[in-house]
Parts: structure tokens; C-alpha cells; sequence
């Protein structure tokens, strides 16, 4: 890389005010997807058939859910357009050990445009939040997913963490832009009724700087 370009990357890095921002998918890409959901979702005989269902609050709109080995699928459904609106899957995560595994799920989600900015993502989160899932950002995000992260952390103590061989690493509430560059930093929001040292206890997690913590 030519000097000049790599000194404009590394203060493009130092300036950056988020994690790294991911590629969005095609509006259309997301379209087929949830119509391929949505048609599973109404044939007889499919895992996705008769899912239990709840209110929105939102006239017209519906969650089914199901939970499939620890992993949890959230899926809006327009029950008054006949169409999936979109999802979020609360996945596991193979880059956390045993111990932390129960207590570490990382959303992601798909929503069609027009659906996008109602909320419906942060509704979903909050749902699990509110349930006591502790949350676990991707090592890239969009800027659509960032913004949603920073709004639920007027609600909901936010950290950031290192996950490294397995192990979880708490570095604090604010980081350095160096930190904030490196792929192995996530956020992490706690769930209702978790206190920071009672998630550590429970993770194992360590305190930069400090030995993990002992099982």
C-alpha cells in the first residue's frame, strides 16, 4: 500500500467512532430470502409450520418464535399483507467457550425495506433483553445495526469485550480507536436483571489486565 493511502488509513481508523461497518445485503437479495421463509412458514409438515404466535402492539403485525438447540428465531410476520416482514435469529456463537456459551447470543437480522426504521429490529431485541439474553455484537456490523446497538444503550448497560482463544475479556465502557479497529472487539448489551460482575462471575470473563475468573 503506497505511504500516502496508509497513512490515510490508519487515520481513518484513529477517527473511526464505531466497529466496522459491514456490506448491506440487496434489497432484493433480503426479499427472496423472506419469501422462501414465508412460503416454509405456510406449508403443512414444515419445522416452520404452526409456530407459536404474540402481538406486536402494532396492528397487523405478528412474532412466531421457536428455539432450536439454544438458538432463538424471531419472525415478523405482515399477517395483514400476507408477507414476512423479516427476522432476527439470536445465534450461539463458536467463538466463546463452554462456560460462556449459555450466556452469549449474537443477533442478527434481515427486515424487507419496507420495513426498515419502524422499529421492528429494536422491538425484537428488546424482547430478548428483556427476557435476560445478554447480547454480542458480530465482528462487522452495518450502519443500520450500529445505530440500533447505540439506541439500546440508553436502556441497557453496554460494554465492549475481546473474544480471543475462546476466552472473553471485558475492556470497559469506552475504548481506543485502536481497539475499536481490531476484529476481535465486540459489544456486549447485558440483559434485564444482569449486573456487570454477575455476568463476569457466570462467563468467566477476565478484566483486561487481570486473570480470568475462576469457575
Amino acid at each position: 500500500m503506497p505511504t500516502m493511502a496508509l497513512g490515510a488509513f490508519l487515520h481513518a481508523i484513529r477517527m473511526a467512532m464505531e466497529l466496522r461497518i459491514d456490506v448491506n445485503h440487496s434489497p432484493r437479495e433480503v426479499e427472496k430470502e423472506l419469501e422462501a421463509i414465508h412460503a416454509r412458514m405456510k406449508r403443512r409438515g414444515d419445522r416452520l409450520y404452526g409456530l407459536p404466535e404474540v402481538g406486536t402492539g402494532v396492528p397487523g403485525l405478528v412474532l412466531r418464535y421457536r428455539e432450536a438447540d439454544g438458538e432463538y428465531y424471531v419472525y415478523v410476520v405482515d399477517a395483514a399483507r400476507g408477507r414476512l416482514a423479516g427476522y432476527t435469529v439470536f445465534n450461539r456463537l463458536v467463538e466463546v467457550g463452554r462456560r460462556a456459551d449459555p450466556y452469549v447470543r449474537a443477533p442478527h437480522s434481515k427486515y424487507a425495506a419496507p420495513y426498515q426504521g419502524m422499529g421492528l429490529a429494536t422491538a425484537v431485541y428488546r424482547w430478548g433483553l428483556d427476557a435476560g439474553l445478554c447480547l454480542l455484537s458480530g465482528a462487522r456490523q452495518s450502519e443500520g445495526a450500529h445505530r440500533l446497538w447505540m439506541g439500546l444503550a440508553r436502556h441497557y448497560e453496554l460494554g465492549y469485550v475481546e473474544v480471543r482463544r475462546k476466552r472473553l475479556t471485558y475492556l470497559g465502557p469506552e475504548i481506543t480507536p485502536a481497539q475499536r479497529a481490531d476484529l476481535h472487539t465486540r459489544m456486549v448489551l447485558l440483559g434485564r436483571g444482569w449486573t456487570l460482575s454477575g455476568y463476569m462471575a457466570a462467563t468467566g470473563m477476565a478484566r483486561a489486565g487481570f486473570a480470568p475468573a475462576q469457575h
